[in-house]
């Protein structure tokens, strides 16, 4: 794979270093500083600037700011263990620097998702719009599984783990392909890039601490995310990709997720909408903020 199959971005992107909550964070940002602004949160093993897909989409002027999470990306956080209660501090935080005074639109994906959408609840003055796409929560945990996952925590701090090796940017990409086909071979050498960089030796290692794999001890609790659901005031648009089995693999039913919202399910796309149907997702987040303006 050339370098002239790597997607060329069309909007520029800049990166930003921000020590939040003592974690170095990088941020991606497009558009002008004066122009409305809208803050995107990526999926777990994802990165921010892999947003610019859709970015280049969007047919309005927007500032775009897009972190990658601790952990992920070009962030760096010297951390034992990952608690999700982090990410939704780390995010106060960083609103602090981009939008203080004011409401903020919020999108997230996945994982980002989940993070936006407790967030929501938990800081409801704090968001002006959210739009989560495919970000359902999980299925609900058994209080009686508690003592395993804690022995499990425990006896996995002793494990040293690590996420698989590539031997060059092309087998990356191919793998990224595998699992969202729709997207192209320009784009998946793009995004390989972006989630990985070349150790001396030659080969290919993922931007994303490892610890992320360790278990989490503490159960989830689908019944205390419902809460801050219930407590969101932003108007919520709810995106889900029409050959995504997301929500039935790992969230159960997205049904009792803000019953009021809007919902839009985009035709030809699976869980990685921003890779396989950028246009279309672009045209939906902005038909969602466009009467907000």
């Amino acid at each position: 794979m050339t370098t002239s199959t790597i997607y060329e971005p069309v909007v520029p992107r800049t990166e930003r270093s921000l020590s939040l909550r003592g974690v170095n964070y990088s941020v991606s940002e497009w558009g002008d500083t004066d122009a409305p602004l809208f803050v995107y949160l990526h999926g777990w093993a994802d990165a921010g600037s892999t947003f610019q897909f859709v970015v280049d989409q969007l047919a309005g002027s927007w500032r775009v700011v897009a972190p990658d999470w601790r952990g992920f990306g070009r962030s760096k956080c010297e951390c034992r263990s990952y608690w999700f209660p982090d990410y939704l501090a780390d995010l106060h935080a960083l609103l602090e620097v981009y939008s203080p005074e004011r409401p903020v639109r919020l999108i997230g994906h996945s994982m980002g998702g989940n993070v936006a959408s407790l967030y929501a609840g938990t800081m409801p003055e704090r968001v002006r719009s959210l739009v989560n796409v495919e970000g359902f929560g999980l299925i609900d945990s058994n209080p009686g599984d508690a003592p395993q996952h804690y022995r499990d925590w425990l006896q996995a701090e002793a494990r040293d783990p690590d996420f698989s090796r590539y031997p060059d940017f092309d087998a990356l990409a191919h793998r990224i392909r595998k699992r969202s086909p729709e997207m192209s071979v320009a784009a998946a050498a793009f995004v390989a890039r972006e989630w990985a960089t070349q150790e001396s030796d030659g080969r290919i290692r993922l931007r994303a601490d490892p610890r992320h794999k360790l278990p989490n001890p503490v159960l989830y609790r689908r019944a205390e995310a419902r809460a801050c659901w219930n407590a969101t005031t932003a108007e919520v648009l709810l995106i889900s990709g029409a050959r995504s089995s997301f929500a039935d693999r790992y969230a159960g039913s997205a049904d009792d997720v803000y019953p009021e919202a809007v919902r839009r399910v985009i035709p030809d796309a699976g869980h990685m909408l921003h890779f396989e149907t950028p246009a279309a997702l672009a045209a939906t987040i902005e038909d969602f903020f466009s009467p907000t303006l």
